[in-house]
């Protein structure tokens, strides 16, 4: 069966996962969802990852989901889909909201390619919001 939403799918499998436990989640890999894994590593949201480009069609990423060495609780606290296939939702530049606060981060698709809120906001870029982290 084929995925309608396949962003919603990769965080619903980051979800899944971290609700399960495992210290390990494989995902089927676009460009897209490579920059969005880029992103969360660089925000310190994941352990690491590493692409298969090997298997399937688009290849593998496999993600090691981070959790808090003592409490054993996920590092990502809410993952959330903004942006749908039915209703997208782009923002200017001067308009992109703080996730939590200042706390959270809202990952943007814009021109200059996939992007933090903040690092859009420095760029004075726009785009389509496509989730949030915290």
């Amino acid at each position: 069966m084929a995925v309608t939403d396949p962003i919603a799918d990769y965080l619903t499998r980051i979800r899944n996962a971290q609700q399960a436990g495992h210290r390990l989640v494989e995902i089927p890999a676009s460009k897209m969802k490579k920059s969005i894994t880029e992103i969360l590593y660089d925000q310190g949201f994941i352990l690491k990852y590493k692409f298969d480009d090997e298997a399937g069609k688009h290849g593998l990423i496999k993600i090691a989901i981070k959790y808090d060495s003592k409490t054993k609780i996920p590092v990502i606290k809410k993952l959330g889909r903004i942006s749908k296939p039915g209703l997208r939702q782009y923002v200017n530049a001067t308009e992109i909201p703080r996730a939590l606060n200042g706390l959270g981060v809202n990952i943007i698709s814009t021109s200059k390619g996939v992007m933090t809120g903040k690092q859009a906001k420095q760029q004075n870029v726009g785009g389509e919001l496509i989730c949030y982290v915290h």
